[in-house]
């Protein structure tokens, strides 16, 4: 039987049509499919390019449909999930998880661990032995995202602000945020970054640039990423606490674009991870997210679908 398997992000969405061994048959890829960001419609246009890309001249719609995206864990967003899948043809068995949940599965399959995205947003999410989950960070950028891309940028603004005022020390992130930006002067810089209508993703690369610097030796720029792994690892921790698994053998997954601009940060949460967790087992994920949803796909269509339920008390938004 075949399945589709989604990945819907902030940034892009990729949906896997996969045939009864797992093997991917169809692809699409596009651009974002988030409620908080995009909404509802864009969100539509999103799901349904994709589906139409991974399907090619398929009339039907696979039995199974996983789509990963984040607020699944609140009923609300859900059902308007579901809704939209309904409208676009799905007719038969909708699995609809955090995005967060696939990436995990992605990179652990169906084994206990913890994975730490940093893409956009960031959040840390885990599945202990005893098929709890536990979540910490998440919230968006307004009420935190630490650690993220978007985090790393925004404080590379900062930084660069705080120099041209002489509040903060020179850094090499002031050319570098710039040229970026197409600024010729710090004066320009504020206009040309509000006018950007993709103004988040915008930011979030500058991360990249952050990397660089760090690299290059910039004490600033340094500080910043090792601000970020500490503020990752925060979360982290608190999903391998809530899970009771400090002493256990289990992955911690590191998935988004930010390990992938600053590799430097990947080997600052794995030193971090075994100071905690000595056992745990630190790798990038390697695999596309949309891997996961494949996989539960398939186990929702061999009937063995357990998704997990979260220790204590739902989270109050996903």
């Amino acid at each position: 039987m075949d399945v589709l398997g989604i990945d819907a992000g902030g940034s892009k969405t990729v949906a896997w049509l996969a045939d009864g061994d797992g093997r991917v048959i169809g692809e699409g890829r596009g651009g974002g499919a988030n409620l908080h960001s995009a909404g509802e419609l864009a969100t539509e246009k999103a799901l349904f390019e994709v589906m139409r890309d991974a399907l090619g001249e398929r009339l039907a719609m696979p039995e199974v449909v996983c789509v990963g995206m984040a607020g699944m864990d609140r009923p609300d967003e859900e059902r308007v999930v579901r809704g939209i899948l309904r409208r676009l043809g799905c007719r038969g068995h909708i699995v609809t998880v955090n995005d967060a949940h696939i990436a995990l599965v992605a990179g652990a399959d169906d084994s206990p661990g913890v994975v730490v995205i940093a893409g956009t947003g960031s959040i840390a999410y885990g599945i202990g032995p005893s098929a709890t989950a536990a979540r910490a960070g998440g919230w968006g950028e307004v009420y935190g995202d630490e650690g993220s891309a978007f985090w790393v940028g925004a404080r590379a603004l900062a930084a660069v602000v705080r120099a041209a005022d002489r509040r903060g020390p020179a850094t090499a992130l002031t050319a570098l945020v710039l040229k970026h930006a197409d600024a010729e002067r710090i004066d320009g810089l504020v206009r040309k970054v509000h006018s950007r209508q993709d103004r988040r993703p915008m930011i979030a690369a500058m991360a990249g640039l952050v990397a660089r610097a760090e690299a290059a030796g910039d004490a600033v720029a340094s500080e910043i990423l090792r601000a970020g792994a500490d503020e990752l690892m925060l979360a982290a921790r608190s999903v391998i606490e809530q899970l009771g698994m400090r002493g256990e053998r289990f992955h911690v997954v590191l998935s988004g674009g930010l390990f992938k601009m600053a590799p430097v940060m990947a080997s600052m949460m794995a030193a971090r991870v075994a100071d905690l967790a000595p056992r745990a087992v630190t790798g990038l994920l390697t695999d596309e997210p949309a891997l996961g949803a494949v996989r539960l796909a398939r186990r929702a269509a061999e009937g063995r679908l357990r998704l997990p339920v979260y220790a204590g008390a739902p989270p109050a938004r996903a």
